[in-house]
């Protein structure tokens, strides 16, 4: 069952934006045009230098330092260019409070340096070099091309293209808005914070690991290895569900701005898909090696679900002491 969960969620989101795309084509103004033709040219001129750097500093984390700064850039050339109006300066702000957060918490993780091509790298990308067939480096240099540089630049380009869709919009600002804008904010707590959570974790844990502790030794819930304070105890992933719920929140507009066809059909909904199809892959890479590491992880895995907020998960170590 758990084999074929993921599979069935990836059909399902592969026809959803099938049918969306069939329903509704893919027709720009002369106006979206010259505006995505500006955001192609940013996204193409950061897929190369993603790929440059990361290939000459063997720090393939380019993109990842990237992601929280692009779309800011793109949601304000697309308000800009459409008049600046309420809708699309919301848009734009709430988009550039989601960037400085994940910014600095990127930053504080060491991965900004004033050697712009040095940093601290994300460690599933050593992790995933190492095994087959990515240990070969011909095939590694093209996973860096086709999807760490230019996959994951045309996605951050994608997820902000509800902006693009709504940009001539003449619907005044309402009710809608102002759910949809909600919506965005509340997502963005979540993962607010999910992140302030798990870094007080590590941090604790790391501290105590430092002074010469075995992760055996440390007093729960740090001598289980990963997370299950706050959030992370009812969840297994808060931050992956306020980042997925944030930019899936944002095509919210396209339905307040009277642009989907049907009432809910746009084209613009394909990035948000292919966000939550990311995240599937990312959460089974990342819990792969979770359970990897730590033994009772798969007890937490099979008690606490991924987004569904649900009882606080108890240890068996913890069970058996009580």
């Amino acid at each position: 069952m758990k084999k074929i969960a993921p599979i069935a969620i990836t059909i399902i989101i592969c026809l959803s934006g099938i049918v969306t795309g069939l329903l509704t084509g893919f027709e720009l103004s002369p106006l979206q045009i010259r505006t995505l033709t500006i955001l192609g040219i940013i996204c193409a001129s950061a897929s190369a230098y993603c790929f440059i750097v990361g290939e000459i500093s063997r720090n393939n984390s380019q993109m990842d330092k990237l992601w929280s700064l692009l779309p800011i850039a793109y949601v304000w050339v697309i308000a800009s260019l459409g008049g600046m109006k309420i809708r699309l300066v919301v848009i734009a702000s709430l988009v550039t409070l989601w960037g400085l957060r994940l910014t600095m918490n990127f930053a504080r993780k060491g991965a900004y340096s004033i050697r712009f091509w040095a940093g601290e790298e994300d460690y599933r990308w050593a992790i995933l070099r190492k095994k087959k067939p990515f240990s070969n480096k011909l095939v590694w240099a093209l996973f860096d091309l086709f999807f760490i540089s230019i996959y994951q630049n045309f996605l951050v380009l994608l997820i902000t293209l509800p902006a693009l869709a709504i940009m001539e919009s003449t619907a005044p600002f309402g009710v809608n808005d102002v759910i949809a804008s909600s919506l965005m904010g509340a997502f963005l707590l979540l993962e607010l914070f999910a992140d302030e959570q798990q870094w007080a974790f590590q941090s604790r844990k790391h501290a105590m690991l430092t002074e010469g502790k075995a992760l055996n030794e440390l007093p729960l819930p740090y001598r289980l290895g990963f997370n299950t304070v706050g959030l992370w105890g009812h969840m297994r992933h808060p931050n992956y569900l306020g980042e997925q719920g944030f930019w899936a929140s944002l095509y919210l507009f396209v339905l307040a701005a009277g642009v989907a066809k049907w009432g809910i059909f746009n084209w613009s909904i394909v990035g948000a898909l292919l966000l939550i199809l990311l995240f599937l892959g990312s959460s089974t890479m990342a819990e792969a090696i979770s359970g990897e590491k730590y033994p009772l992880y798969a007890d937490y895995q099979n008690s606490v679900p991924k987004y569904l907020f649900w009882k606080r998960y108890v240890p068996k170590a913890q069970e058996n002491s009580d």
